[in-house]
């Protein structure tokens, strides 16, 4: 082959390496991972606000996972994992930074129908449901709720049971390759400290 033709190829590889990273939550083509949020303080406190700046999730381990697409493209994304009912009930409260993560999994151990709610989570969140088959069952996009009581939070759940669901930032999950038609399956032995800065 020529020189020509060889850097052309080259070219072609890096783009079609590109676009099959943009669907598998390349930073490129995720939404922002970190946020500042202002904290309310209590009245007559000196300051009034405080600005929070890179608050990730703590105390959890991550995964990776293999997301199959509605059109049949494969990829593999790094979740933080909540696995047991302390983890999934504290979720990502109070976080504003999902680090090198794409967001995180809840598993369960049996089906379940319960509800999420956003009590004291300051980031707009997308929520994605999947029955023991992987298939997706629902998604949501959800507000924070962290001016009013616990009690006045709404809920929200897909309609049928599910054992995985993924939260990511709000509006990501398509850039994953999380929507109608996906399938996911959380990739045992993978569980680790920390997803890899570079993917």
């Amino acid at each position: 082959m020529t020189g020509p033709s060889l850097r052309a190829l080259a070219v072609l590889a890096a783009t079609s390496t590109a676009a099959l990273l943009a669907g598998c939550g390349s930073d490129a083509a995720t939404p922002d991972r970190a946020g500042t949020i202002a904290e309310s303080r209590p009245p007559g406190d000196a300051a009034t606000t405080t600005a929070i700046v890179g608050r990730q999730p703590e105390g959890f381990t991550t995964i990776r996972a293999q997301v199959t697409g509605a059109d049949g493209d494969v990829c593999e994304i790094c979740l933080w994992l909540a696995d047991d009912s302390d983890e999934r009930a504290r979720g990502l409260m109070g976080v504003n930074d999902l680090g090198d993560a794409d967001g995180m999994a809840f598993r369960f151990d049996e089906p379940t129908s319960g509800t999420f709610w956003m009590f004291d989570t300051p980031t707009p969140l997308s929520i994605a449901w999947f029955d023991p088959d992987g298939h997706l069952v629902g998604s949501a996009d959800m507000s924070p709720c962290i001016d009013t009581e616990a009690s006045a939070c709404p809920s929200y759940a897909p309609g049928s049971e599910y054992d995985l669901a993924i939260e990511v930032f709000a509006g990501g999950l398509e850039e994953l390759g999380l929507g109608p038609g996906s399938r996911v399956e959380l990739l045992d032995g993978t569980e680790s400290a920390r997803c890899p800065a570079t993917r």
